[in-house]
């Protein structure tokens, strides 16, 4: 033991870390709250295992959320223990299934070679699936069955048990595309991003000899974010801990604000139901925060009643109160918010990456990105087009994936239309059915002529020719690295010419994209501990497939930043705008009449309160533009949880003359009016401000056509339709304007 250590490691920790930290084995459940140093307590805990207790780093597993969360940890035990522990497995949830997967390839009918599918290519992959099984893409969407069946995987739903459940045509026909989608990836050599959790899963449960060897080796488990975790990954943590129980989870249940895609709370609030002899340990002093924004912070969560309760305590000393501001609507919302952050980077001498601007949906942005435009003001967008979705990217990824997977079909169609080659939509069809034919690959397939006799000659010569370019590349790449492949490709396809010729106007900026792709393949560093299987170009794909937007922020950047309250968890602003806090819009109107989803939408505005530092802004509009046409709106219900006193009320100039307040002092609460936010007997809104008042799934009466769901909706203002698939099949599947329909929830 290095008594050094001992005693700079837990210097300066608070009395709930270090009981954390010198916890040594059994199971914990850490409650962390925002901004109380959880990272510093996994780390430290980790870095005490293997110096104090002598822990071998290759029996210890950490699990994060995003791949930035999981290279800070790195670096952060790197640093405390002075060297690197090698043989640690420490990544999320998906790149530790991946590596699993990798290893045991054979046993889940895969070569360790798989390509890992993104949304896109998932949802190609289903149309296909479909329309081998007889199933119309044009009447059913592929995106809805798609979501689907990825519920049931992270449920842990099996085809078979999926099937005997589906009972509305919309769950049949994803019954079947979920059975037959099994065998297409198989014969892709490709797994989804959901089989990455589900797999492993499948794996443990099904060979009890890998399980015990896994659970003997991982003999200290920890978990960062176990509030977010679904069905699956809960699973996950408990068969590999099930042979000593020394699993330690760090969460908190009032940051739980991913229900809708399939993240379970009751995983951190049963959690001493499944380890009864769990030390429970809460870290409620908060670091990040001024006591004026905590306050607003606990006041708002403390109406949740699915809690394990916990309060945030300050360290740092008070600041401003936190600021609610009436607007007229989203116009004057967004100039007054650009105007203040503007008086504030001049009077504080701020950057403009102080500055968060947060919101419950994306499409609230545009009035915000307008207002910034206007004053010349630079911002960046998370939630945009990710990097590694943009065409010319994805383009040459389809290229990169094929020369990894020669079994890979949707790459290969992808990367044969790039550039052109005089290959229609007619010769990669009558390919295609050759290959299924064969029981082969299509590029295997396109490298012999006589396979598709049918076939116009210069398309069969062109089909060799691509089948032998592929073949070049795939040598290349035994010997050469990801970015050395990357140039040869772009020069042979003289791609850039390819990017002038298909659009002049965006050329540049795409040329500049593929020069940052090939950048990113520098940087990319093997360092993958001896995984089987996995090449410098099989680890570049899954460290592109797996990264995530907010993974790429650079935190550096001059910039506002812009964001939904999901993209900004786990990150931190000096000043914080939250906008639109109205009724209907945050929160939904979906959760009016469901106290669970009520709840969650309190803790994501709790999860972008505690994003604040030194100055919080709540803003809301009297009125709202909405599928182009206004809306009228009133202040959130999520206002009224906060006592008076704790908010500087004030309103826009346009607002006190335009709008409907009656107040013109905002000094002094005896002046003015009580705000609407305050009146518990306000009619509250039942209409959402941004979105349909419908969604897909949703089961609805119509008064001729009876029951059915909704299972896509589109247009915008009084052009919105739904198409509606009614569970009587002589009715089928219909499309209706809703302005002209009266429908009915069922």
């Amino acid at each position: 033991m290095n008594p050094e250590f001992e005693t700079e490691s837990l210097a300066g920790l608070n009395a709930a870390q270090r009981e954390a930290v010198l916890h040594f084995e059994g199971p914990m459940l850490v409650l962390a709250g925002a901004g109380s140093g959880k990272t510093r307590v996994l780390t430290t805990r980790i870095a005490r295992l293997v110096e104090h207790h002598g822990v071998d780093p290759t029996r210890i597993l950490a699990v994060t959320f995003t791949n930035k969360a999981a290279g800070e940890m790195r670096d952060r035990i790197s640093r405390l223990l002075g060297h690197e522990p090698k043989g640690m497995w420490c990544g999320t949830f998906h790149a530790i299934g991946a590596r699993l997967l990798r290893a045991n390839a054979a046993a889940v009918g895969r070569a360790p070679n798989f390509t890992i599918y993104d949304e896109d290519d998932s949802i190609a992959v289903i149309k296909r699936v479909m329309e081998a099984s007889g199933i119309s893409t044009k009447a059913w969407s592929a995106k809805a069955i798609a979501s689907l069946i990825s519920d049931a995987k992270n449920a842990l739903v099996s085809p078979d048990e999926y099937a005997s459940l589906a009972l509305d045509p919309v769950s049949r026909n994803a019954s079947v595309v979920y059975r037959n989608l099994e065998v297409a990836l198989r014969n892709a050599n490709a797994v989804t991003f959901d089989d990455l959790l589900t797999l492993p899963v499948q794996l443990l449960s099904g060979d009890e000899g890998l399980r015990r060897r896994l659970g003997s080796r991982f003999q200290f488990i920890l978990v960062d974010e176990y509030q977010d975790t679904n069905r699956a990954q809960y699973q996950f943590i408990k068969l590999l801990g099930a042979e000593h129980s020394n699993v330690v989870v760090v969460g908190d249940d009032d940051q739980s604000i991913y229900g809708w895609r399939g993240a379970d709370i009751r995983n951190i609030l049963d959690f001493e139901r499944e380890f009864p002899n769990a030390r429970v340990v809460r870290l409620e002093e908060n670091y990040r925060s001024t006591p004026n924004i905590l306050e607003v912070a606990n006041a708002a969560i403390s109406a949740n009643v699915g809690r394990k309760g916990k309060t945030l305590r300050p360290t740092r000393p008070a600041g401003e109160r936190a600021t609610v501001v009436a607007t007229l609507d989203d116009r004057d919302e967004a100039d007054w918010v650009v105007e203040e952050i503007m008086s504030r980077m001049s009077s504080e001498n701020r950057s403009a990456r102080d500055f968060a601007v947060l919101y419950r949906t994306n499409a609230q942005s545009r009035s915000m990105e307008d207002a910034l435009r206007k004053h010349a003001l630079p911002y960046r967008l998370v939630g945009a087009v990710r990097f590694y979705d943009r065409r010319e990217i994805r383009d040459l990824m389809a290229y990169l994936k094929l020369i990894a997977n020669p079994a890979d079909d949707e790459a290969f169609r992808r990367a044969v239309a790039v550039p052109k080659r005089g290959l229609g939509d007619t010769t990669i069809e009558t390919l295609a059915g050759a290959a299924r034919g064969a029981g082969i690959p299509m590029l295997e397939a396109a490298a012999l002529p006589n396979l598709v006799s049918t076939i116009r000659p210069a398309a069969r010569a062109g089909l060799v020719a691509f089948a032998e370019l592929i073949g070049r590349f795939r040598d290349m790449a035994r010997e050469s690295s990801v970015d050395e492949l990357l140039r040869d490709l772009v020069d042979t396809l003289k791609f850039g010419d390819y990017l002038r010729a298909d659009s002049p106007e965006q050329a540049r900026d795409r040329i500049e994209n593929v020069s940052a792709l090939i950048d990113g393949a520098v940087e990319t560093v093997v360092d993958y501990g001896g995984e089987i299987g996995l090449t410098p170009l099989d680890h570049f794909l899954q460290t592109a497939m797996l990264v995530a937007g907010t993974d790429q922020l650079d935190p550096s950047a001059e910039a506002v930043t812009l964001m939904t309250m999901h993209n900004a968890k786990g990150l931190e602003y000096r000043v914080v705008f939250i906008t639109g806090i109205e009724d209907g819009l945050f929160p939904t109107s979906q959760s009016f009449d469901d106290p669970a989803k009520l709840e969650e939408e309190r803790r994501l505005f709790y999860v972008g309160i505690t994003r604040a530092e030194q100055k919080l802004y709540l803003t809301h509009s009297e009125s709202r533009r909405r599928n182009g046409e206004i809306v009228g709106a009133i202040p959130s219900r999520f206002l009224r949880d906060i006592p008076a006193g704790m908010l500087e009320e004030r309103s826009t100039m346009r607002a006190k003359t335009s709008g409907r307040h009656s107040w013109t002092n905002t000094s002094s609460r005896k002046t003015h009016a009580v705000p609407e936010w305050r009146s518990a007997k306000r009619d509250w809104a039942a209409e959402s401000q941004d979105e349909p008042a419908y969604v897909p799934g949703e089961r609805v009466r119509h008064t001729t056509f009876g029951t059915g769901t909704i299972f896509e909706i589109g247009g915008t203002g009084r052009d919105v339709k739904a198409t509606i698939t009614f569970d009587d099949d002589d009715v089928g599947s219909k499309t209706i304007k809703l302005a002209y329909t009266k429908l009915e929830r069922e």
